[in-house]
């Protein structure tokens, strides 16, 4: 009996949950209907625009987080080496190069399969968006604007930092 109670206090949709998750951070967003909803979250290097879509026929909540960066076609190449490298380092997630646009992009889903999201599952997914998107942010912009090799933008990221100067 208690199963079924908890049940009924939980949302089904987890557009819900994101739209939650955003009013309590104050981040900017707009619910263009109840499969889809658009947010903005500032970080350290640029605002993120993160796009969820909940798919019912699929049971998965799929996040796009995508800056306001674009590759020249000259640096494609060394960048999709950084994205396939950058890539074998993620456990959550990865960074997507959509070639016509120049867009690097990190994408995330949730697969449901009949169970119920929750407030802790979509705020740990929005966390390895923008954990990732931060982290890697710099690497991505020593190969487009430094000319850097994808191995040595990668290296210059690998170290925590602490404090500030």
């Amino acid at each position: 009996m208690a199963v079924a109670e908890q049940k009924t206090d939980r949302v089904l949709n987890p557009i819900d949950l994101i739209e939650q998750l955003a009013n309590g951070h104050d981040w900017p967003h707009d619910r263009a209907s109840d499969e889809e909803m658009t947010l903005i979250v500032a970080g350290t290097w640029a605002d993120y625009h993160i796009s969820i879509n909940w798919r019912e026929d699929l049971e998965a909540l799929h996040l796009a987080c995508a800056f306001d960066f674009r590759v020249p076609e000259n640096r494609l190449t060394e960048m999709y080496r950084l994205v396939a490298q950058i890539n074998e380092q993620l456990w959550l997630g990865h960074f997507d190069l959509w070639t016509r646009e120049g867009l690097v992009m990190f994408r995330h889903a949730l697969l449901l399969n009949g169970a119920v999201a929750t407030v802790a599952q979509c705020e740990a997914m929005l966390k390895a968006a923008l954990e990732g998107c931060e982290r890697y942010y710099q690497a991505f912009q020593f190969v487009v604007w430094a000319g850097k090799e994808s191995r040595e933008a990668l290296v210059s990221t690998m170290f925590e930092t602490q404090g500030q100067a």
